[in-house]
């Protein structure tokens, strides 16, 4: 009989590519993962994974090991819904993935409520992009996923998938003081041709988002500085290097330096959970998008004490 848990690492390291990515969705250390697969692998008597440079790849023997164990893992979690709905309360473990505005606006309030008020759910913590977690969901590598997506770059979400709206999140102009079009009470989208922009990398659905929208105005974007983090962004528009397209959500107060303006026609982008239908009665999920909601309904993105404090200097 095989161990479960060793047919769960085979999967996640199919589903990640690699055994650190599977030990960050699963929640151990990578060495963890690598003594479960030798452990399946003198199960098995059979070998799984192959050096192949610096990393790993599965052989065709864990390939097919890993889908059957995805079917099985399938029936488990039935199962465990089953037997978690019958209780009628939030137990087990939860796995969440955010994007990382969410992780830091939005999760730290939902997740402490949950901690503080059932204590038999063991939430986790994934931070990833929207492409990713919605795949992550749908293959059942995650139980839930805040995402984020835009009108005009909408996120591909796959059958089996639900969705639950929390809301929208504007977007402001971060410029410098000192810039010219910091002295509008609202810079049209037009005006931003031939600027030097921030952005997060290519790969990410804002970078995506921002390309789109400059080439709907007829601009390629210059885009001079790709960082991950939009802090970072700021940071690169205080020192006066170009200006960021920034939503509120998870913003902190701007630096000195820094302006916020509106944009028109102005931008946002629609933020939401997912998780699979299959799991959709599963008090867990049921409880943490209630929580999820009522927490972005405490938030206030209306309005910014930023956006309109910051004038460029007298001349």
């Amino acid at each position: 009989m095989m161990d479960l848990g060793r047919l769960r690492a085979l999967h996640a390291v199919a589903v990640h590519g690699s055994v650190g990515g599977a030990a960050a969705a699963l929640g151990f250390t990578p060495s963890a993962i690598s003594q479960q697969i030798a452990k399946l692998e003198r199960e098995t008597r059979t070998v799984l994974l192959e050096r192949q440079g610096r990393g790993i790849q599965l052989t065709d023997a864990a390939r097919g090991l890993a889908d059957t164990a995805q079917r099985v893992l399938a029936l488990v979690e039935q199962a465990e819904v089953t037997l978690e709905e019958q209780r009628g309360r939030a137990t087990g473990r939860l796995l969440v993935a955010a994007f990382a505005t969410a992780s830091r606006g939005l999760l730290p309030g939902a997740l402490a409520e949950l901690h503080a008020e059932y204590p038999e759910l063991e939430v986790r913590l994934l931070e990833s992009d929207p492409y990713p977690a919605a795949e992550l969901v749908a293959r059942g590598e995650v139980d839930l996923a805040v995402v984020q997506d835009w009108a005009s770059v909408p996120l591909p979400v796959q059958d089996g998938v639900n969705r639950l709206d929390l809301g929208t999140d504007p977007v402001d102009l971060l410029l410098p003081v000192a810039h010219p079009l910091a002295a509008l009470d609202a810079v049209p989208m037009t005006e931003l041709r031939g600027q030097r922009w921030t952005s997060v990398p290519p790969g990410n659905i804002c970078h995506d988002w921002l390309l789109h929208t400059m080439r709907e105005i007829g601009e390629e974007p210059d885009v001079r500085y790709q960082v991950g983090e939009f802090e970072s962004q700021i940071a690169l528009i205080a020192a006066g290097l170009g200006l960021g397209l920034v939503p509120r959500l998870g913003r902190g107060p701007l630096p000195p330096g820094v302006a916020a303006r509106p944009v028109t026609p102005r931008p946002f982008r629609r933020v939401y959970a997912l998780w699979r239908t299959q799991t959709s009665r599963r008090p867990a999920i049921t409880t943490a998008l209630d929580v999820l909601r009522r927490h972005w309904d405490a938030l206030d993105l209306r309005s910014t004490p930023d956006a309109t404090s910051a004038r460029p200097p007298a001349t």
